[in-house]
């Protein structure tokens, strides 16, 4: 096992990984820019080495900055968290190549997951069903009109090497086909410096469920259920939970049988999932992140593991601690994401935080960096914090939630928590039905 693990990450991540390092009797070295350094995450770790300025390109996104906090402080590994350059299969590779170890998959299956045309190809040869769609990247307007016309209106026209919504357009007829096109790829070479796209068939009103898989890289795998993340604003998650209420026990064993059938093909190694659009009654591969997701307490929640313990001790060499018929459902989780946001424009909203206050009880679980007097800093994302409720069913979790909303005090700064007080009351959320379009059509509708 590790004797120091260097946390490449910030916020509420990052102590989240100070916490299991903690547990486990493992040093932690947390790194951090100028604005971070009355961080919790700075605060809670073992050491602390400041890598740069606010800017993230000069600091948590600095390759060699990161390496020499390591050789500083010999740390023997790398826990990347999510975002920054947890998906970045270089960094990874020169992490390899300095022997650090890279807490997750190898550079070569983050390459493979993270071109998306790449994936969907091995993942359709892997037996994972896919969306309709270009066999691979489209090099013009004519042939994307083309492949709308085989494939029949609305398409959606995608980044290969997209992400959060970006470079992502909708082509209703072949007459909105040329803009969209143009735009998408005019988006993607701004955000990844690659205007490739590709084309998929549209589906009208689908949920967005992502299978956990966990693999040792040396050809085991199990899968923990699911997670619909059907809640989204501009692809952009806000309310998750575990088990999707649409996903029966039938078809979350013969769907997460497929998943951890495929990672474990390709030998994976640690946290990964796989994220799909399910429709009537049919899943649709979209992507496979290779990481940890901000979502991933739901799963703990109902399956009662840690799961960033579990990628530390497969990162060191040690077997899966649990097998596919040690994880069984165990009630119900809710996530909700509270960002430093001002409604109803969702403009950012960092400041000072004069008052804080995490709820509790049984069942509920906060992850957040905050505490009084803590100042927001205006350079990240503005996530402050998830809160995470589980109970012995989806009633009781809304309840359960509803509950430890009325008990979060967060003064200072406004904040997304207003959003879910009223999500809570709509029939829809409290009965489990809606797609991925919902919550923008509910936003048009109450605070547009």
């Amino acid at each position: 096992m590790f004797d120091k693990i260097l946390i490449a990450n910030r916020g509420e991540i990052a102590l989240r990984v100070v916490r299991a390092c903690r547990e486990m009797g493992i040093a932690s070295v947390a790194v951090h820019s100028t604005a971070d350094s009355d961080a919790m995450h700075v605060r809670m770790a073992d050491e602390a080495i400041c890598i740069g300025p606010p800017s993230a390109t000069q600091s948590y996104l600095s390759v060699p900055s990161i390496i020499a906090a390591c050789e500083i402080s010999g740390a023997q590994a790398i826990h990347p968290g999510y975002g920054f350059l947890s998906e970045n299969a270089a960094f990874v590779q020169i992490v390899e190549d300095h022997e650090i170890t890279f807490i997750g998959p190898s550079a070569e299956h983050i390459r493979l997951m993270g071109d998306k045309i790449t994936a969907k190809d091995t993942m359709r040869k892997l037996g994972v069903p896919c969306v309709p769609g270009s066999d691979g990247g489209v090099p013009d307007v004519e042939a994307a009109k083309a492949i709308g016309t085989e494939f029949g209106y609305p398409v959606i026209v995608k980044a290969t090497a997209g992400g959060g919504g970006r470079g992502m357009k909708l082509a209703r007829s072949e007459a909105e086909m040329e803009t969209a096109f143009r735009t998408a790829r005019s988006e993607a070479k701004a955000a990844f410096g690659n205007d490739e796209v590709y084309i998929e068939k549209y589906l009208g009103n689908p949920r967005h469920i992502e299978i956990q898989v966990f693999g040792d890289g040396k050809g085991n795998a199990v899968h923990l259920g699911e997670r619909d993340c059907s809640l989204q604003r501009r692809h952009q998650k806000v309310f998750e939970e575990a088990p999707g209420p649409a996903i029966d026990a039938e078809t979350r064993a013969r769907i997460g049988k497929v998943c951890a059938d495929a990672v474990a093909e390709i030998g994976y190694s640690g946290a990964g999932t796989i994220e799909f659009l399910y429709e009537d009654g049919e899943f649709y591969f979209i992507e496979m992140n290779t990481r940890l997701q901000v979502e991933h307490p739901v799963t703990e929640a109902v399956f009662g593991v840690d799961l960033v313990r579990e990628q530390i001790r497969i990162a060191a060499g040690h077997p899966l601690s649990f097998t596919q018929d040690d994880l069984q459902v165990n009630g119900h989780a809710i996530e909700v994401r509270i960002n430093a946001e001002k409604l109803p424009n969702f403009a950012p909203s960092p400041g000072r935080i004069t008052q804080y206050h995490a709820p509790g009880g049984l069942g509920v679980r906060m992850d957040s960096g905050l505490y009084d007097g803590y100042s927001i800093p205006p350079y990240y994302d503005s996530l402050i914090g998830k809160l995470i409720v589980h109970a012995q069913d989806r009633p009781a979790a809304l309840a359960r939630l509803h509950r430890a909303l009325g008990e979060l005090i967060v003064d200072g700064v406004d904040t997304t928590v207003p959003l879910f007080h009223a999500l809570l009351e709509e029939p829809a959320v409290q009965k489990g039905d809606y797609s991925i379009h919902w919550l923008e059509k509910w936003l048009a509708e109450n605070l547009g």
